[in-house]
């Protein structure tokens, strides 16, 4: 869940080309899943249960919008994770984003359902999404956009590889690192050992 207690910035990271990461299997009984035509209420509803919208069908709206025209690309990029049940409850995208007249692999909108949190489902769903990114678009710099809000997800991209970018951004999001940087270390240092999660400069 989004955590609305401390001021919103936003937060750029970036996986630099060729940086290993750790690749976390998934709790038994859970399985990867693609995108198939209809998923597009399951999306909303993982999105929303953690508060990136406030209903499904502004959710749905924005998906429909967004991403429905590329449904073949959808079904390529597009990664869930789904219960014993089929039920899914986890999602990222290995999606890009343009960069003056080319364009830059980035993961988009990833989350886990609140019940589904601290399974190690969130790490593995952002490897797999990794694993498709670099299958299709090559072991390039790979970007994303959080924000402090979600400094629960900050240390579990830093885990994948992801460094907080100092300075630049992509897809014209705002860079608010020096503003945001006291309230990461600071959120940070109460959930994770201080030593393995200090804010790289890059």
């Amino acid at each position: 869940m989004l955590d609305k207690s401390i001021p919103y910035y936003h937060v750029i990271m970036v996986r630099p080309q060729g940086t290993p990461f750790e690749q976390s299997p998934l709790p038994e009984g859970f399985r990867f899943s693609s995108f198939q035509t209809g998923d597009e209420l399951a999306w909303a509803a993982i999105e929303t249960s953690v508060g990136e919208f406030d209903d499904v069908a502004t959710s749905v709206e924005y998906f429909s919008r967004e991403y429905l025209p590329f449904a073949d690309e959808l079904k390529r990029r597009l990664v869930f994770v789904e219960n014993s049940a089929g039920e899914k409850v986890a999602t990222a995208t290995a999606w890009w984003s343009p960069r003056n007249e080319t364009t830059v692999p980035s993961l988009h909108w990833i989350a886990t359902r609140p019940e589904y949190q601290g399974l190690g489902l969130g790490k593995a769903v952002v490897g797999q999404a990794l694993e498709k990114s670099i299958q299709l678009d090559g072991d390039r710099d790979n970007f994303l956009h959080t924000q402090t809000w979600s400094y629960t997800a900050v240390g579990i991209y830093m885990r994948m590889g992801f460094r907080i970018l100092v300075n630049g951004s992509f897809a014209g999001f705002e860079n608010d690192y020096h503003q945001a940087k006291p309230h990461l270390e600071a959120k940070l240092i109460e959930k994770f050992p201080v030593e393995e999660y200090s804010l790289p400069q890059i």
